[in-house]
């Protein structure tokens, strides 16, 4: 959805409900270079499961960061995903896509749970569906309206302008398809953040699934508060070290391991349902973004129960980085900065 036409400089603003990030890019013969990289935490709260209960705050927090960072543009891309969205790909009678424009709505009430004047849709022409001559397969987004205009709402109040509203799963695999050979290849892109996990898997460069579920690293955050009475901040460095001076070893790893274990449970009925509708199919390698990535235990046992290569994503890999940028720093957050990376990478004459 783009809210503007005019062809302008566009900033990549990642909003979670726990971290707020910030890129900006700028394009060169050679592709993209890393100009401008930042993030800042969010009040526990001002968030939750994608509603922003504290716009205010979340406003305050985003103008501090472009401030600390120095960014100036206020044309911004920003997205959203969770229970607010519904990605599906369906399969319709061959029209033009002016001819789909008008009928989009009709089309979408089939597959769209929410009452369709409650939602903005989107949709993509994939092509013809070479198993069914006469039908061709389209990209529906569907997005409730009451969300986007919250998400707007809350760019505006912080002096912005909210000028491309994406989906956390597409941005997931601009920054994927810019880093990575994907030609002929099955991928599962999965972003673990605070407390959604995103999933797209691709066949080459096409998504054939897109799944939110409400779990990720905030679970464990919340046992290791309750467990040792400690800030937020303190049980997160806690499981991304995994191990800690504050609690016996084996009970740290027993509490991130009833976590990570739900999460494989998850990733893996969503693998099921790919091996189901492409049997003769496999998903070569996993790809995880987001918090959770950083944690090795999750990674290893994801990689045993899903027999599948599983991999960080290095979504700087085919940037030039600016001379002032402190690389090891990027090293560092590279797996957070996926979805905001490939925010910043839209422009204002994308689809």
């Amino acid at each position: 959805m783009i809210l503007g036409k005019k062809k302008v400089r566009i900033v990549g603003l990642d909003v979670g409900s726990r971290t707020l990030k910030v890129a900006e890019l700028a394009d060169s013969k050679d592709g993209y270079t890393l100009k401008k990289f930042g993030m800042s935490d969010i009040e526990p709260g001002f968030i939750e499961d994608g509603v922003i209960k504290n716009p205010e705050g979340v406003s305050d927090a985003i103008r501090n960061l472009l401030k600390m960072f120095k960014i100036k543009d206020i044309n911004v891309a920003l997205s959203i995903g969770g229970y607010s969205i519904i990605v599906k790909t369906i399969t319709l009678p061959e029209m033009p896509e002016a001819k789909l424009h008008e009928q989009i709505h009709v089309e979408a009430e089939t597959y769209i749970p929410f009452d369709i004047s409650d939602v903005n849709l989107d949709f993509q022409i994939l092509g013809s569906d070479e198993d069914n001559p006469g039908q061709m397969g389209v990209l529906l987004v569907a997005a409730k309206k009451e969300i986007v205009n919250d998400y707007a709402n809350l760019i505006r109040m912080a002096g912005l302008n909210p000028y491309i509203m994406d989906v956390d799963a597409f941005a997931l695999q601009n920054i994927y398809e810019a880093n990575y050979e994907t030609e002929n290849e099955n991928v599962a892109l999965i972003d673990i953040g605070a407390n959604k996990t995103t999933l797209n898997i691709l066949k080459g460069t096409r998504s054939v699934l897109i799944r939110d579920v409400t779990l990720g690293c905030g679970q464990i955050n919340q046992q290791l508060v309750s467990k040792m009475n400690c800030r937020p901040e303190d049980a997160e460095q806690m499981y991304h070290s995994e191990k800690s001076d504050e609690i016996p070893p084996k009970e740290l790893v027993e509490i991130i391991t009833a976590v990570v274990t739900d999460w494989c449970t998850e990733i893996r009925r969503a693998l099921d349902f790919f091996y189901s509708t492409f049997p003769g199919d496999h998903i070569q390698k996993i790809i995880l973004s987001g918090g959770g990535a950083n944690i090795k235990s999750f990674r290893e046992l994801l990689a045993e129960e899903t027999s599948t290569e599983v991999e960080i994503i290095s979504p700087f890999e085919n940037f030039a980085i600016d001379s002032g940028l402190d690389r090891s720093y990027l090293e560092r957050v590279a797996p957070q900065a996926a979805i905001c990376l490939g925010l910043a990478m839209r422009r204002s004459d994308d689809k």
